[in-house]
């Protein structure tokens, strides 16, 4: 699901027939945003994958929650996040860059001079598992089916996308809104996922609908089976048509998979210990640091790697939403974060691990640091007067505290700020002085993973009056309920695609702020930030990207739409140890952060033994 700009773009001759073309255009095998592609024509396989990896075994995961649909279009339904394991897109990153994708479906693409249009080439071969070939009337479908039925999430990505065409059965040409701008044909190339056509019209199917009947699938594994919300299992192709493309090969090396689901999070890390499952990515820093002490790791069962990334992180925290009229007030939002004692969660519950979040854009270059540069001022100077003064001197730093526990002067700071905003203690309650009524926030939560952090701040917000109460619901609650915005307080951790691209618009823009299901869960509607975001957008190189990102990145700081949490640059991972990995990691790898699968992982025989 995935961003104008000056660009370099390696022409290469193609052998067969090509799409007919206006003079001018070029035919390239690889898209890149800034400068030329890592891996050029003949490149065999990524560095981070093992052509020769042996083949078969079984590998048991888990998922937190559960799930309701197979249809990977809609926004109603919860889906796998293994899901993907089906269907092939267009193109893929490498993992070594930020701003390149390389073939799967397409062969090649073909680019008008200005930007305007593009071309995508199937390739031949490309087929469905029940044989069918893909053709461009399937990306038609998906396009179409997107703008009818998709997510906004989704179709933010491809919104400067005007039309889909199918000229003949292997080109697929997209016409832009845009002029010179390689971005939204990134975006189209990574974030498209052709539907099979002839299937989802076929006995009554309807895309617009969920489903728990598998689809029918062009990629590396097919659903096997099913059991509705607690399981999925997947089976590899052997004829898998893509099987040694260089994007794919040294990849999906188990025979099956298995992914149970748990609605607990204990329960699901104490199945781990009783060896119900295989591979656990970890993101709690209490059992990180004392949890894996169970006989299995001891005896040499069980084995824990840290593995560093490069890879430019999303921002979590708390996300307040403005839509309603208690968290207007950028004083209240403010106020609220005074009294987050990170430092005391972090030595107490948090085991000393993670590094604070202080940007929308963490582990990256996109993100403010220190006091604004001169061509961020730049783009910040049109909206001096309308914006905080601290956007134009101040770099951002959240309150930090002693980690005592004694958090007396960030309260203090806190009532002053309610005080300012028409709040004040009365019996002790926080009580708005117009209306009467009792500052009372609900914490709403899908997976009941950060209740020890959650916890302890609803407390301290009850100590100063605050009427504030945690509720964990189940996922398709959850998910329902973020979609409609019936929540006072959420937490979301934003991704991005490096460079941030149009994603910016669902998380940050005005446009979605009233478009349910989109991911601007604060209800954000900031001029400025609009206008920001279209300057990263139209950016003519990477740093002109980054100083229109660090501004924006003040804007929504200084705006407190968020209170910040943590991140962490290492993906922690534990294992049965009877796997095999490539000795190269990807610099800037996804696979243990999107969905939990190993993907050039394989089962060692020997260590099976």
């Amino acid at each position: 699901m995935r961003r104008a700009l000056a660009v370099m773009l390696t022409a290469f001759a193609l052998s067969g027939a090509q799409p007919a073309g206006l003079a001018g255009a070029e035919t390239v095998q690889a898209l890149k945003q800034f400068g030329e592609p890592m891996f050029k024509p003949g490149f065999t396989h990524f560095p981070h994958a093992n052509p020769d990896a042996p083949k078969g075994g079984a590998v048991t995961l888990a998922a937190p929650g559960s799930f309701d649909s197979l249809n990977p279009i809609i926004l109603r339904g919860v889906i796998p996040r293994t899901l993907g394991l089906i269907a092939d897109p267009l193109m893929t990153g490498s993992g070594w860059e930020l701003d390149a994708a390389y073939g799967v479906l397409a062969e090649s693409v073909e680019l008008a001079e200005d930007r305007s249009w593009a071309v995508f080439r199937l390739r031949d071969k490309a087929r469905w598992h029940d044989g069918t070939p893909i053709t461009a009337g399937d990306v038609v479908f998906a396009w179409d089916s997107i703008q009818a039925h998709g997510s906004p999430f989704l179709r933010s990505f491809l919104d400067r996308v005007e039309r889909v065409e199918a000229p003949d059965p292997r080109s697929v040409r997209i016409a832009l809104k845009t002029r010179g701008e390689i971005k939204p044909i990134l975006d189209f190339a990574t974030s498209i996922v052709p539907q099979p056509k002839h299937w989802w019209t076929a006995n009554g199917r309807d895309i617009s609908k969920t489903t728990l009947e598998p689809p029918l699938g062009s990629g590396p594994y097919r659903i096997a089976s099913v059991d509705p919300g607690r399981s999925i299992s997947y089976e590899r192709v052997a004829d898998y048509w893509g099987k040694d493309l260089p994007t794919t090969r040294g990849f999906n090396n188990f025979g099956t998979v298995k992914v149970d689901f748990y609605r607990d999070d204990d329960v699901m890390f104490e199945a781990f210990k009783a060896g119900a499952y295989d591979f656990r990515a970890e993101n709690r820093a209490q059992r990180w640091t004392i949890g894996y002490d169970f006989p299995a790791v001891k005896d040499g069962r069980v084995e824990r790697r840290a593995i560093a990334s490069e890879l430019p992180l999303g921002a979590q925290g708390f996300r307040l939403n403005t839509r309603r009229a208690k968290f207007a007030d950028p004083k209240v939002r403010e106020a609220l974060g005074y009294l987050f004692d990170f430092e005391w969660i972090r030595k107490n519950i948090l085991y000393g691990q993670y590094s604070r979040t202080t940007s929308n854009f963490p582990n990256s270059g996109f993100g403010a640091k220190g006091p604004p540069a001169p061509e961020e001022l730049a783009l910040l100077e049109p909206w001096r007067g309308k914006l905080p003064e601290r956007v134009f001197t101040q770099p951002f730093e959240p309150p930090v505290t002693d980690g005592s526990g004694n958090n007396r002067a960030q309260t203090r700071e806190a009532l002053r700020l309610f005080r300012e905003a028409g709040w004040e203690q009365r019996n002790g309650k926080l009580t708005n002085v117009r209306s009467g009524e009792p500052l009372t926030i609900e914490f709403l939560d899908g997976s009941g993973a950060l209740s020890r952090v959650i916890q302890p701040y609803v407390e301290s917000l009850r100590k100063v009056g605050i009427d504030a109460s945690y509720r964990i619901v189940d996922t398709a609650q959850f998910q329902a309920r973020t979609d409609e915005f019936d929540f006072d307080v959420v937490i979301a951790n934003f991704n991005f695609f490096t460079p941030p691209g149009t994603e910016l618009r669902s998380y940050f823009g005005s446009a979605s702020a009233e478009v349910k299901g989109s991911a601007n869960y604060a209800g954000i509607r900031e001029p400025a930030a609009d206008a920001l975001i279209e300057a990263a957008l139209a950016a003519k190189d990477l740093e002109s990207v980054q100083a229109a990102t660090r501004a924006l990145d003040r804007v929504l700081l200084w705006g407190f739409y968020m209170i910040p949490h943590w991140y962490n640059p290492e993906s922690w991972v534990a294992y049965r140890t009877v796997f095999g990995w490539p000795e190269t990691s990807a610099k800037y790898d996804l696979a243990f952060r999107n969905n939990g699968f190993p993907a050039t992982w394989w089962l060692d025989p020997a260590k099976a033994k």
